[in-house]
């Protein structure tokens, strides 16, 4: 996997993050179709279509959400949804809902769509879920709706420094 430096997509802060850490990482574009909204399905089927070989457990999609007053990243795969208990006990927390769209969006500096784990506005505390420590590589957004990054899954783990955890279901 070759570390890529240049392109229109070198502007965004997650791969910047990547860049600056000195992280192997692949950066795989696609065309994001206006009016779609299930963006996770949306990019592992233009990666396919594109030749990437990818499933939707390899693909891991990024949602805020509010536990006990804080927000927290999770990261699970496209093809799973969100254990908001499991995600509430793996930060130590009692009660968790998915965060406001608007609130996701002020808090990570990113739209709906392409928000990423890596590079975002606040730090915040963030979950991996399990299930990505068995590929070698998974792809997160870009930091953009059409952008998708590829790296190791120790990587992202690391970059985020996260807990790992069983969060999808």
């Amino acid at each position: 996997m070759a570390k890529r430096r240049a392109g229109a997509e070198a502007g965004t802060p997650a791969l910047r993050v990547l860049q600056e850490a000195g992280v192997p990482h692949t950066a795989h574009p696609y065309a994001h179709t206006d009016g779609e909204t299930r963006f996770g399905d949306e990019a592992v089927r233009a990666l396919q279509q594109a030749g990437v070989d990818v499933t939707p457990e390899r693909v891991l999609k990024t949602l805020l959400a509010d536990v006990d007053g804080r927000l927290v990243v999770a990261v699970v795969p496209v093809a799973t949804s969100l254990d908001l208990k499991a995600l509430a006990a793996a930060v130590g927390g009692k009660r968790a809902a998915m965060a406001d769209p608007a609130r996701a969006q002020r808090s990570s500096g990113y739209v709906l769509g392409g928000i990423s784990p890596l590079g975002q506005r606040t730090a915040l505390p963030t979950v991996v879920d399990d299930s990505a420590l068995a590929w070698p590589t998974v792809l997160v957004s870009g930091g953009r709706r059409g952008l998708q990054v590829e790296l190791s899954p120790a990587d992202l783990v690391h970059l985020l420094d996260a807990v790992v955890a069983a969060v999808a279901r």
